[in-house]
């Protein structure tokens, strides 16, 4: 071998061993250093994970730490995803469509649940019965999320426009305390707050739909899964243990949310028992239907742009090929 073979093959031996040269070799050079994920009262299962230490149990071997970021709503875990500062976020389906659309470099990787967790609410006296009878109405909404894309379709369903109504755009919870108040005349809700409201407060639910319901669905930055896709599929597997925890122990779920929530316990049975289904973890054609469906009828009302392939863009958002363990 001559002297400049040798020193060319010195020169690749050395550059294969400085940490982040080989792209996905594992390395633990290429590890992070923490796994920032959210929680949210949406999301039940979320609340057994964090609670049990799952994560932590599985990453303490990495060295890697695992950092918690409560999510209020789909909005609110939509902006960490997309500022960086969480790599998991749980959103409703349909929001999540919307901030791909809107440039939110996401993946949807998981299913955490079916829910019914919103519906159109309004005051126990109210004269409120049905949905046309919001034109000229105040109703609180948190724009980006489930309720808010709801609020778009029911309102479409009965031949009126966004315009139609004045929305005041709240945080959910601040929505639930404008309605109770009287500061607004309906509040597109979201559970357990609307659970809450109705309960204690004797809101009624004037306008549901469940099939209007989008998925509970666990996203991930794309630049986090395309440079640890090994770490995702850990993640996703205790989720998964999770997930069929929560469906085996009802009661210990229920102890875990209200620990969170200090909710008492018929304001959580109406949610998780009455609104929540846990049994699902595919995203598969219902989900994919069921997201569409939300978002060629936000494109007929004008929110997405007539533009935009909008079932393009779901095939974009979705990533079904991270494995889970097989049941």
């Amino acid at each position: 071998m001559s002297t400049i073979s040798r020193r060319a093959m010195t020169a690749l031996i050395a550059a294969a061993l400085l940490p982040g040269v080989m792209s996905g070799t594992g390395l633990a050079a290429d590890k992070p250093k923490e796994i920032r994920i959210d929680w949210a009262t949406y999301n039940p299962v979320s609340i057994v994970l964090k609670q049990q230490g799952l994560l932590e149990k599985e990453f303490a071997k990495d060295g890697i730490n695992v950092v918690w970021v409560q999510s209020a709503g789909s909005n609110k875990a939509l902006e960490f995803l997309n500022a960086g500062s969480i790599d998991f976020g749980s959103t409703a389906g349909s929001a999540a469509l919307v901030a791909k659309i809107n440039g939110n470099p996401i993946k949807s990787i998981y299913v955490y649940s079916r829910p019914e967790w919103t519906a159109l609410v309004t005051g126990k006296d109210s004269k409120i019965a049905t949905v046309a009878d919001l034109k000229g109405k105040r109703v609180a909404v948190t724009r980006g999320t489930d309720p808010h894309i709801f609020l778009v379709r029911a309102l479409l369903d009965a031949g009126l426009k966004q315009s139609d109504i004045t929305p005041v755009l709240l945080q959910h919870a601040d929505g639930k305390t404008a309605l109770i108040r009287g500061d607004v005349d309906a509040w597109a809700g979201l559970d357990p707050m609307m659970a809450q409201a109705e309960v204690e407060e004797g809101a009624r639910l004037f306008y549901r739909k469940p099939e209007a319901n989008t998925w509970g669905i666990l996203n991930v930055r794309e630049q986090f899964l395309k440079d640890h896709p090994d770490l995702v599929r850990r993640v996703l597997a205790v989720y998964e243990d999770a997930r069929k925890y929560s469906v085996a122990n009802y009661d210990e779920v229920k102890k875990a949310f209200i620990g969170v929530t200090k909710l008492p316990e018929a304001v959580v049975d109406k949610q998780l028992k009455e609104r929540t289904e846990l049994t699902h973890s595919r995203i598969g054609a219902p989900q994919r239907d069921s997201i569409l469906a939300a978002g060629l009828a936000l494109q007929q009302a004008g929110v997405i742009a007539g533009t935009v392939d909008v079932k393009a863009t779901l095939d974009q958002l979705i990533d079904d090929q991270v494995p889970l363990p097989t049941n």
